[in-house]
């Protein structure tokens, strides 16, 4: 099994269990990794053998677009987005981090890390 990896999709949002949040908004950080098989495409040379990794980018930002309170809950439905839509893909790992988050101390970013095996 191969992989394809989509490296720090930077998309401003507006999640959080603050009202400022939903108001002010901040930037997030998605990093996904797909496995499955990649062996027929690199023969081939052809998309149709492979994912559409700008596929995987637009149910990335669609999904950020939806306002949620918690970072579990956004992670969960892309997860759940790519399972029904990907047939070949066979196991996802997703980390959406939120940059500079609303707290008392000095903290880069608040991470959450979904891994999940597909049929």
């Amino acid at each position: 099994m191969q992989k394809i990896k989509l490296k720090n999709i930077k998309i401003y949002a507006y999640h959080g269990c603050l009202e400022e949040e939903a108001k002010i908004g901040s930037f997030y950080l998605v990093n996904l990794i797909v496995w499955l098989n990649l062996q027929k495409a690199g023969k081939s040379d052809e998309l149709k053998d492979t994912v559409n990794y700008a596929e995987l980018t637009r149910i990335v930002k669609k999904q950020m677009e939806i306002r949620s309170h918690l970072l579990e809950h956004v992670a969960q439905r892309i997860l759940t987005e790519i399972e029904t839509g990907f047939k070949t893909i066979r196991k996802v790992k997703i980390s959406v981090a939120k940059l500079n988050p609303p707290v008392d101390v000095c903290i880069d970013e608040v991470k959450v890390t979904f891994v999940k095996k597909f049929r």
